[in-house]
């Protein structure tokens, strides 16, 4: 009886040895991952913590922890990102307003300190200053659309609507450009409707901005494409030149707010740099996907897709 006495109170007392220990090594790891977590933090280091132990729980609690820094450093990243972006948005912006409003002063000073100017100059100046005025309301009303798209604000409301017309009406529109320009062209557009649940008034502004976008920065190529598809899974929306195409990094950028190519500030190719980015809202709006890929003189191609 004593023997056996004996042997449980040694195996409780290797028990209570092993507890020990493990709480022992447990709060080590504790303390280390503490540590180095703090470390991490105020040293704003790409390192993850890495501890070797067969424990379930510190294991399981290390790859949380390693997942809460990456998602940390992923937001900072995006922060980073976001701020750069609305700084080169609010020195575009300044520059967009700034120009159509210091061409316009100089027009109304012209007309107030020149006494000797014929009627006919004045019509002239006045027509030249309302041209202006009428450009800055229609980047003020882009942005504020942007605005209201980003925010939700802006209600597009989806029915039934025939994509083949509205791609027709749209061609028709440029077709004068396009003949006065000598494009070649590649129209694709079936005999038959294509039904969708769409806002008539968002796809005419989808096609106009990438219709647009393709006869001004694919001038180069002197084509133009636009192919119009069903199948039994997707609708499919093509734009298509052959001008100087996009690089890898702008094709990654180009449907960011703001952004433009170096051409874009230049006065031949004018722009806000916000058409693009309220053309993806609006895809976006109508439940669709859009993306470009662009061999430079060879194709570049904005492609819309809706499934069925």
């Amino acid at each position: 009886m004593i023997v056996l006495l004996s042997i449980i109170v040694m195996f409780l007392c290797i028990i209570l040895f092993l507890q020990y220990r493990a709480k022992q090594e447990k709060d080590q790891h504790l303390r280390y991952m503490a540590e180095k977590l703090e470390g991490i933090m105020m040293d704003s280091t790409r390192e993850q913590i890495q501890i070797v132990t067969d424990d379930k729980q510190v294991v399981h609690l290390m790859m949380q922890i390693n997942q809460l820094l990456d998602r940390s450093r992923e937001h900072e990243r995006n922060f980073i990102h976001t701020e750069a972006s609305m700084k080169r948005m609010l020195a575009n912006i300044s520059h967009d307003l700034k120009t159509p409003l210091t061409v316009i002063v100089g027009y109304l000073e012209m007309l107030e300190n020149q006494s000797n100017i014929t009627v006919s100059e004045q019509a002239h100046l006045l027509r030249k200053v309302r041209k202006k005025a009428n450009e800055l309301v229609h980047l003020m009303n882009t942005f504020f659309d942007l605005a209201k798209l980003e925010s939700g604000d802006l209600v597009i409301e989806l029915e039934r609507v025939n994509l083949t017309e509205i791609a027709k009406q749209n061609m028709l529109a440029f077709y004068e450009l396009i003949e006065t320009k000598g494009f070649e062209v590649d129209i694709q557009l079936p005999d038959k409707p294509i039904w969708m649940r769409g806002n008539e008034e968002a796809l005419n502004r989808i096609f106009n901005n990438l219709i647009s976008n393709a006869l001004k920065y694919g001038a180069d190529g002197n084509w133009f494409g636009l192919h119009l598809c069903e199948d039994k899974q997707f609708i499919t929306i093509q734009i298509i030149d052959r001008g100087k195409g996009l690089d890898e990094i702008q094709q990654e950028r180009v449907f960011e707010r703001m952004y433009t190519l170096e051409e874009s500030r230049n006065k031949a190719f004018q722009g806000s740099g916000l058409g693009l980015t309220i053309t993806k809202r609006l895809v976006e709006a109508m439940d669709g996907v859009i993306q470009v890929v662009s061999k430079p003189y060879e194709e570049t191609i904005f492609t819309i897709q809706w499934k069925r």
